[in-house]
């Protein structure tokens, strides 16, 4: 693990890093990462819509260039976007979100929706998980119900609650010039 976070540094491309292996997050190269100009746009849109938000409460709010640690998954992943209430206890990755979003691509989708859905849910603080789609006006958005995660599935329109924000994303703020 050290070895990663040392070369992390000096990689000419984002990788992540889960129990003992690196790799690249949705390939083996840059160039091979499966996102589009949408997925640019949405991540933008998520960033810009949540910012004030965040910075009026004093949240921090990072993109995929800031890495997510979980320990006990030997795990460094670069979610999309990520809040935190605490401040980070590393220059290099965060350990305890309360907001993780992940825009899906077809090379990302299972490793969206299944593994990091299982290492992201077993984050103590993180009480909102979105898998957004970047092909269709379509969210998952999973929120911390006492001890369950309860799923709401929206297509279309609607709007997602945060609730460590304590605010709503619409689906038009998310798909803004997109779909």
């Amino acid at each position: 693990m050290v070895d990663y976070l040392r070369t992390e540094r000096e990689s000419s491309f984002r990788r992540e890093y889960v129990g003992g292996f690196w790799y690249g997050p949705h390939g083996e190269a840059a160039d091979e990462d499966g996102a589009s100009a949408g997925h640019g746009l949405i991540k933008t849109n998520l960033l810009g819509t949540l910012y004030p938000t965040c910075r009026g409460l004093g949240f921090r709010l990072f993109s995929s260039q800031f890495k997510l640690h979980i320990a006990e998954k030997a795990a460094f992943y670069s979610p999309d976007v990520m809040g935190c209430l605490d401040a980070p206890e590393d220059d290099s990755y965060a350990t305890s979100p309360c907001l993780l979003a992940e825009i899906v691509s077809e090379r990302s989708e299972w490793t969206d929706r299944h593994a990091k859905y299982h290492a992201y849910t077993s984050i103590p603080s993180l009480q909102t998980y979105l898998i957004v789609e970047q092909d269709e006006r379509r969210v998952y958005a999973y929120e911390r119900e006492g001890g369950e995660w309860e799923l709401q599935e929206l297509a279309g329109r609607g709007s997602v609650h945060i609730s460590c924000l304590g605010r709503t994303l619409s689906l038009d703020d998310i798909y803004a010039w997109v779909l």
